[in-house]
């Protein structure tokens, strides 16, 4: 990482001296958020957003939801009006849930070894529902112009069961990202690469642990594709260290907007004080932000009454309160599953791999020791 060096953003030289900066961040990392940039150079989000529009209309980066990306001519997505003008060594196909939340780093990641390699990122966002994803990838296969896939898909199910058989029989090579196929289903042709989830659940709850905490919570969403692995972690660790195994409830939150979360948000915290949780794992940033908040609100502290680490570390530094949070290697799994991909096409007989990488405990604010009773 470049050196950095507090400036006037209203001047012109300092300006240009941190678009320099901020170029060779992108160039060393791959991706650059506004978040992280503004937090950096101590500047306001508004300031960076112009920075980066100056070095996107410059041809120097690749604006995307909420940051920028290193800039290639091979990576931009084909439409059906054509591809590329120059056409690239290969064409891996990626298709994800999403375009916005959590997977922009990992497009960053992608994007970075697919300019490395002369290849072509054709990028497809879809959603969490099977069908929608079938009928996605089924478009990029049927269109004969990519040479493998990355894939996120839902693996939980009949529908999710049926798309990972489908993905299996392909005849060219499939990636998994963020995703594992169930051992049940016995398939032998799908790479993966993934966060090891489970192990970041035991990374926050032997940080808690180690702060004094003895009853330690987990909130999720409804409906997640991380949960199962987090739910697996935080269970092992509280075997692990010999803690109660009742000493910590799971919650579950919905993610809404507005003032609508009051009641849920309230009867966690009520949970919580019912049964002596000094501490909770919340999946993910907005859900840890909405409790937070609501707890400063209330006039509970943070970390003395109730400790909390988020799991994704997406927004979670712009909380009220910074908040401790695990951090999943997102460039990583993009660079990595473009990379297993291009060793497939290059070597057919390569064994599959199932690769799992370590995320990081990000220690800020809201995970402190509880208050002596």
């Amino acid at each position: 990482m470049c050196m950095i060096y507090r400036m006037d953003p209203q001047t012109t030289h300092f300006a240009l001296r941190r678009r320099e900066q901020i170029l060779d961040l992108v160039r060393s990392n791959g991706q650059v958020t506004v978040l992280e940039l503004a937090a950096l150079f101590q500047v306001t989000d508004v300031t960076i957003r112009r920075d980066l529009g100056a070095l996107s209309h410059q041809g120097l980066i690749s604006r995307v939801h909420g940051g920028a990306t290193v800039r290639s001519d091979l990576d931009r997505t084909v439409t059906s009006r054509g591809g590329p003008d120059a056409p690239p060594r290969f064409r891996v196909g990626m298709v994800i849930p999403t375009l916005a939340y959590y997977w922009p780093a990992i497009i960053a990641g992608a994007r970075t070894a697919a300019a490395a390699a002369q290849t072509q990122l054709v990028l497809r966002g879809a959603s969490y529902d099977a069908a929608e994803q079938h009928r996605q990838l089924d478009a990029l296969v049927g269109s004969g112009t990519v040479d493998a896939l990355i894939v996120a898909p839902d693996t939980e199910g009949a529908a999710g069961a049926g798309l990972l058989t489908w993905l299996d029989d392909l005849p060219l090579p499939v990636v998994l990202a963020e995703r594992a196929a169930p051992m049940s289903l016995g398939l032998t042709r799908l790479s993966s690469v993934a966060t090891d989830h489970s192990f970041g659940a035991m990374l926050a709850v032997h940080h808690l642990y180690a702060q004094g905490h003895q009853r330690i919570g987990l909130v999720l969403p409804p409906m997640s594709p991380t949960g199962l692995a987090l739910r697996s972690g935080w269970q092992n660790a509280i075997r692990e260290l010999g803690l109660d195994p009742a000493g910590g409830r799971e919650y579950t939150l919905e993610s809404t907007d507005g003032g609508s979360k009051a009641n849920p948000l309230a009867e966690i915290v009520d949970g919580c004080r019912s049964d002596g949780t000094t501490a909770l794992i919340v999946h993910s940033d907005p859900e840890a932000i909405d409790l937070t908040n609501h707890c400063l609100d209330s006039g509970i502290a943070i970390p003395g009454e109730l400790a909390l680490i988020s799991y994704d570390d997406e927004v979670a530094a712009g909380a009220q309160l910074p908040l401790t949070a695990l951090r999943p290697p997102k460039p990583h799994i993009g660079r990595l599953a473009v990379e297993m991909a291009l060793a497939r096409l290059a070597e057919r007989t390569r064994p599959i791999e199932r690769v799992l990488a370590q995320p990081e405990l990000i220690v800020r604010n809201s995970s402190g020791p509880p208050h002596a009773s």
